[in-house]
């Protein structure tokens, strides 16, 4: 496992995208971006902003072999600054569509009620390469990052596909709510 840095930045973008290009089925991704014909482009655009504030305000961790990669924010270092601002204006414009910005806010708002009320660390995406997904690698990934926190604070993630809810649950994590509000299921689950 390696912590990344900006330099790896190209990496973890290309691993990211790979891993959800495919994933045409409603989830979380899908309801951000714009379905259109630039649909690659714009999960590119989602990678690249999702890498940038994860990098700024948390870590990312890539498998050794550069096929896995995991983001987690750290919510007490998350800040609001022009260089986040114009993040997100970019990301609107490239990514998610000036029509569709209203229903994003809704579902950050979902996601921001069923936050932990107590510090946590939030493991904001995970993606390994389409070749090499079912090979272990992720999870190989996610037990290092599990191991390099340790119990530093409790984990926070969402995920939109009972598949993954099992994969976690395996990992130690528990399921503490769920919704149906938007257009695709939304699990809540946290590792303490």
């Amino acid at each position: 496992m390696k912590i990344a840095a900006f330099k790896d930045i190209n990496t973890i973008i290309t691993i990211l995208h790979s891993s959800f290009l495919t994933e045409t089925f409603p989830n979380s991704i899908n309801f951000v971006v714009k379905q259109d014909k630039n649909r690659s482009k714009r999960i590119r655009h989602l990678m690249q902003y999702q890498c940038k504030m994860a990098l700024k305000f948390g870590k990312v961790f890539i498998s050794d072999d550069q096929e896995s990669c995991v983001l987690f924010l750290h919510p007490e270092k998350k800040k609001i600054t022009l260089k986040t601002i114009l993040w997100d204006i970019n990301l609107v414009i490239n990514c998610i569509g000036i029509k569709n910005v209203y229903k994003v806010i809704l579902r950050e708002k979902i996601l921001k009620k069923n936050h932990p009320k107590i510090p946590f660390l939030h493991l904001w995406i995970m993606g390994t390469i389409p070749k090499s997904k079912g090979k272990g690698i992720g999870t190989k990934l996610l037990k290092e990052v599990l191991e390099y926190y340790g119990k530093t604070k409790p984990i926070y993630l969402e995920t939109t596909t009972k598949s993954n809810m099992h994969f976690y649950k395996k990992l130690g994590f528990k399921v503490f709510n769920e919704t149906y509000a938007l257009e695709y299921p939304l699990y809540f689950l946290l590792r303490s």
